[in-house]
């Protein structure tokens, strides 16, 4: 059996095991408060590009999902985010749990075009009775996003752009920023992403780590006391040092940016053998998440020695599925899949 289930399928990258173990017996102080955490902080600012940008780790991406956007929001605001936006499909709730409605607009293979945004804040403050509604207080867009479908520079452009202009603040969700950034087909950085977003996450447990995410305020601009929400919210971890040593690794030696790159020349790879057995592509996605749709008949067949993701279902007789990529896939790994299919 292979496994193209998810990038999260193996336990984390050798490295950052190397430097768990390493530091394992130092005695740190606890809560991020310790050197690693902030070592890991400020090789996050040079990446950035914003000295002044203040970074919370957390462990995964839910959690800070409803961290970030139950903190931004007053409570008589809601969060806009495309119908297909994993806050709206794939996260059992956990926004309304909050308190806050995800409010759903229009997507384009996964992506909240800027006419689209522009047109629903326009339709909500003509509407007379707007007072009467969930305010629209923040934008949610991932990057890459749930089809791995990316957002070009001018389209993060004009999505800040018009935040800026109903003082909205624009969240991104980087649950699986690496494999955006090294996209062979991406003209967005890091520093872009720091420069047009007003809070946004570089995501580890899916590129790399064991669990953790870097929730990065670029402009020093966190809610007053985001320590305390943080553990208001049962996100304050303990032992920080699990998120700050595995950071800090990931952040050192560019590792963060050669295992994003590997996971993208493996989807290449991948592509390749996909388009020479003749499937079907549901899209094209230019990250490490690739999209084919398959007979259910095949499917059953494949699953016998192919650990693939559903997705959806087109019609009665097949399923889109989902292939991933990460930092453990191998070329050993599609040559098994060529030779399977």
């Amino acid at each position: 059996m292979i496994s193209f289930e998810s990038d999260y399928i193996a336990g984390a990258h050798p490295r950052i095991l190397e430097r768990l173990m390493e530091t394992n017996l130092e005695p740190l102080s606890g809560y991020g408060s310790d050197r690693y955490c902030e070592s890991a902080r400020e090789k996050i600012r040079a990446a950035c590009g914003c000295a002044e940008a203040q970074v919370t780790f957390l462990s995964g991406g839910t959690q800070t999902n409803a961290l970030v956007i139950s903190a931004m929001l007053q409570h008589y605001q809601g969060v806009v985010a495309a119908e297909t936006g994993h806050i709206n499909a794939h996260e059992a709730g956990a926004i309304e749990n909050t308190g806050h409605k995800v409010l759903t607009v229009p997507h384009a293979q996964g992506k909240i075009a800027p006419d689209t945004l522009n047109g629903f804040l326009e339709r909500f403050y003509a509407d007379d009775n707007h007072d009467h509604m969930v305010f629209p207080g923040m934008v949610y867009i991932s990057h890459p996003t749930e089809y791995g479908t990316l957002y070009t520079l001018e389209d993060l452009e004009a999505l800040s752009s018009i935040c800026k202009r109903y003082h909205i603040p624009l969240f991104l969700d980087g649950a699986r920023l690496g494999y955006g950034l090294m996209s062979l087909h991406t003209d967005v950085t890091l520093q872009d992403i720091a420069r047009l977003c007003d809070v946004f996450y570089i995501g580890g447990t899916k590129v790399g780590a064991l669990c953790g995410e870097a929730v990065v305020f670029p402009r020093g601009n966190a809610p007053a006391h985001l320590l305390t929400t943080v553990k208001l919210h049962g996100a304050l971890l303990a032992k920080g040092r699990l998120l700050g040593v595995q950071f800090d690794t990931l952040f050192t030696d560019g590792l963060y940016f050669e295992i994003s790159r590997h996971a993208i020349e493996m989807a290449e790879q991948l592509k390749a053998v996909l388009r020479e057995k003749g499937c079907h592509f549901y899209l094209e996605s230019p990250t490490n998440q690739q999209f084919v749709v398959l007979e259910d008949r095949r499917l059953e067949e494949l699953k016998q020695q192919v650990a693939l993701s559903f997705w959806e279902k087109p019609d009665a007789d097949h399923t889109v599925v989902r292939l991933a990529t990460s930092w453990s896939t191998t070329p050993e790994d599609i040559q098994k899949l060529r030779e399977i299919l």
